[in-house]
């Protein structure tokens, strides 16, 4: 228990499982996946190796995370003495960084580590749905928008930013709930944390 305690704040970045919103479906992504590498040939040690070589999210390691590149292909019309956001076509990219061993590990320590692995790309999946739901609120929020007495396209632009910024703390305010509840006593993430360390 001393070695979970120690590393339960490396909370994975990017509550219990929220609906997706309507059309968050047809949101489409490039995913891609990056890996670092752990040593160690029992649970524990892969564990440890997590918590001195995992991402840095702020000032902790983390086990995993999720984080995306998102722009947007915006087109302005001007109409009459306003500005309407006619289109908007994102182009979004996911990244998820996941731990992974450089030792060749032993049969039971293998299928605890396949659980466990398994278990945080579940859980970064929620944090990758969040994302494409944030995508789907900033197209229902924005295109078709229309700013009065705008003939230059200007203000428009800090309208949108003043409603993206309310979806965005939106999102990681849920980031942070799943988290918490993933990580807690009893969370899915901490089973597998137990599950991994405690061995077969």
């Amino acid at each position: 228990m001393t070695l979970i305690k120690t590393i339960w704040g490396f909370a994975a970045a990017i509550m219990t499982l929220a609906m997706s919103l309507p059309g968050s479906a047809e949101v489409t992504a490039t995913e891609t996946v990056e890996t670092y590498a752990i040593s160690g040939r029992t649970g524990a040690e892969l564990y440890a190796s997590i918590g001195e070589r995992g991402p840095l999210l702020g000032a902790n390691r983390v086990i995993a995370h999720t984080r995306f590149k998102l722009t947007w292909r915006r087109d302005y019309q001007r109409q009459g003495n306003d500005c309407v956001l006619a289109t908007a076509i994102p182009r979004l990219t996911i990244i998820t960084t996941l731990p992974k061993p450089t030792d060749k590990l032993p049969a039971p320590v293998r299928d605890s580590w396949t659980t466990f692995i398994d278990g945080v790309r579940r859980h970064e999946a929620v944090h990758g749905t969040y994302v494409r739901d944030l995508v789907a609120k900033i197209e229902t929020a924005t295109i078709g928008l229309r700013q009065p007495d705008d003939p230059g396209c200007t203000k428009i632009k800090t309208e949108m930013n003043r409603r993206l910024g309310a979806i965005s703390d939106e999102r990681r305010a849920l980031d942070r709930a799943f988290d918490q509840a993933e990580f807690t006593e009893g969370g899915a993430v901490h089973a597998l944390i137990l599950a991994l360390v405690n061995g077969p």
